[in-house]
């Protein structure tokens, strides 16, 4: 079992502990996927993972992290070095080629319903971003479907940008996101343009144009991307 990394406490009180995860791990990773999966209201909204798809994930270097109370995993995260292909997100990301190996996709994030308001999904995303060998890693990208907000809310909070909106995945729409690590968030900005997230067009003109999409926000039962540059 690898050492823990940080031990915190719940809403509640309760502590907990993250440690990175390693193929032993994999049958609470599956089980606990399961009960998210058939937990949501909209299961089109999660990309599960398959067992060899886990594999993959766990041989690499300390890119999966799980949270504990006492043996019982409640959360976990994961980061992915992905291969080189036509459909990298890099690619969708506008970087050039050299650039596609600096970049790291943060793949998949469970939080067991009973614990969920507790902040573990961007707590375990700041852990793995605060640990990357940034001499190595430049960039981390993520897809997200839209009107998946709490997913949104989480990526944006963790430095991400919207970058594309294009149709991933056997033609499902997802934003595409992007963190440079290298670079410091200047807001001192910009133009700034507010879209409905039910214009798919007008948020592509928009990002096509050279905006980003900063931050979402809701209005009259609506949600709406703000996008800058």
């Amino acid at each position: 079992m690898s050492a823990t990394i940080a031990i915190d406490k719940l809403h509640n009180g309760q502590t907990f502990y993250v440690r990175y995860l390693s193929i032993n791990d994999l049958p609470l990773i599956m089980q606990l996927q399961e009960k998210v999966k058939h937990a949501l209201s909209s299961p089109a909204t999660l990309e599960p993972l398959s067992e060899e798809e886990f594999k993959i994930i766990l041989s690499g270097h300390q890119l999966m992290i799980g949270v504990f109370l006492e043996e019982r995993m409640i959360a976990f995260r994961a980061m992915l070095e992905p291969e080189i292909d036509n459909e990298h997100l890099g690619i969708d990301a506008g970087l050039p080629p050299e650039e596609l190996p600096k970049v790291l996709y943060s793949e998949i994030s469970n939080v067991d319903p009973e614990y969920r308001g507790n902040g573990l999904q961007t707590y375990m995303g700041k852990l793995l971003m605060e640990r990357l060998d940034k001499k190595r890693f430049q960039y981390v990208c993520a897809t997200v479907a839209p009107f998946n907000i709490p997913s949104l809310k989480d990526k944006l909070l963790l430095g991400m940008k919207i970058v594309a909106l294009k149709e991933k995945y056997s033609g499902k729409l997802r934003y595409v996101l992007m963190n440079s690590l290298s670079e410091t968030d200047k807001d001192s900005c910009k133009d700034k343009i507010t879209i409905s997230m039910n214009d798919s067009n007008a948020q592509q003109k928009c990002l096509k144009s050279g905006f980003q999409g900063s931050s979402i926000k809701q209005k009259n039962n609506d949600w709406y991307v703000v996008f800058s540059k």
